[in-house]
């Protein structure tokens, strides 16, 4: 009789770390940790002099795929604050521009598109992407599993529609006024191009989860300029696509937006476990706003780490007061560090979570 071999495990999944008691796991899984988790977005780079020395003469790309450089990054803000999670050093474009779309990150910009996306035409010239194209971010998070030791890793990517946002507009944008457009004249062309980004973002997505990060965040950074009509009909579905194809991951999913206070409840439906709070919605409405449904993570305004050691310490307090109504309750800013943040307030902050009451 001839029997058929067992599926291949990727190497990096057999090794995968035993962190089942890890405080950001335990409180993404909806459990109470021994202490409060904290860790922050933008943590690896921007307010760290050691990264700008590093950085000084190579482009956000090219750091991006340089797997030892994007793993020494990654490590620095472990060492320097002691979080509870490490994030990996990539950017939401990096699958865009590994698939061979052109666009680029220009300083003091941000990503910027070469040829913008607005007709079904240009929606079928979309390259697809291949888990190959994004090997460096693959190899290094396998150098970041070997350095983290009981530190977890969060993988993440872009959501559909803050990519689609980029390619329509050709750019950032303020009014988003050309996707809106898009969205409403031309609903199948609209979706057509989602349907290519949740490809796109569930392939580097699926990379990570292969070579070894132990949570993964979907950022949805501009999904707060929508209505709730809107995001429900026009990008819900496709996040939920995303988020559910990582379903057998066995990995925390977390989603995020910013000003989606309005769109909390649905962002809930899409399927993550965790849904991160900005700093507009205490977290106590947040759970009200979820159902319980979800553990939250949240929610210090970054604009709060430039007051004095007092203020931050009481804005700290409240927070993890507040998270407690919360299934499981992960502690951070309410959107990325500022640049010009003092790092040893970071390390500061740190400190006090980890000594307050779960």
């Amino acid at each position: 009789m001839v029997t058929s071999p067992a599926p291949a495990v990727p190497p990096l999944q057999r090794a995968r770390r035993d962190l089942r008691d890890a405080p950001f796991l335990v409180a993404a899984r909806g459990g109470r940790p021994a202490r409060v988790p904290v860790w922050f977005m933008r943590q690896a780079g921007r307010s760290l002099p050691e990264y700008r020395a590093l950085r000084a003469d190579t482009g956000m790309l090219a750091a991006c795929l340089t797997p030892e450089l994007a793993c020494e990054i990654t490590m620095q803000p472990v060492r320097r604050h002691r979080v509870d999670a490490a994030i990996l050093f990539s950017d939401i474009v990096v699958p865009l521009h590994a698939a061979g779309i052109g666009v680029d990150i220009v300083p003091g910009t941000g990503p910027v598109v070469a040829a913008p996306v607005r007709t079904a035409a240009h929606v079928e010239r979309l390259p697809a992407l291949h888990p190959e194209q994004v090997a460096p971010v693959a190899e290094a998070v396998g150098l970041l599993v070997r350095e983290l030791g009981t530190t977890p890793l969060i993988g993440f990517a872009g959501a559909p529609f803050t990519l689609a946002s980029y390619l329509v507009e050709g750019g950032p944008s303020r009014n988003h006024e050309r996707t809106k457009a898009l969205m409403h004249a031309a609903p199948e062309v609209w979706h057509g191009l989602m349907a290519r980004l949740v490809d796109i973002t569930a392939t580097f997505l699926r990379a990570q989860v292969d070579a070894g990060v132990d949570a993964v965040q979907l950022f949805d950074s501009w999904a707060g300029a929508l209505s709730l009509r809107d995001y429900r009909e026009y990008v819900l579905p496709h996040s939920a696509r995303v988020l559910s194809g990582l379903a057998d991951a066995g990995v925390p999913r977390i989603h995020f937006g910013v000003g989606t206070g309005e769109l909390l409840g649905a962002m809930a439906e899409a399927g993550a476990g965790v849904v991160g709070v900005d700093w507009r919605v205490p977290l106590d409405e947040a759970v009200r706003r979820t159902g319980g449904r979800v553990a939250l993570q949240g929610n210090l305004d970054p604009a709060v780490l430039f007051a004095d050691a007092g203020t931050i310490a009481a804005e700290a307090r409240r927070i993890v007061g507040e998270g407690r109504a919360a299934p499981g309750h992960v502690f951070n800013l309410g959107h990325g560090v500022l640049p010009g943040t003092d790092p040893d307030a970071l390390t500061r902050l740190v400190e006090l979570v980890h000594g307050l009451e779960p």
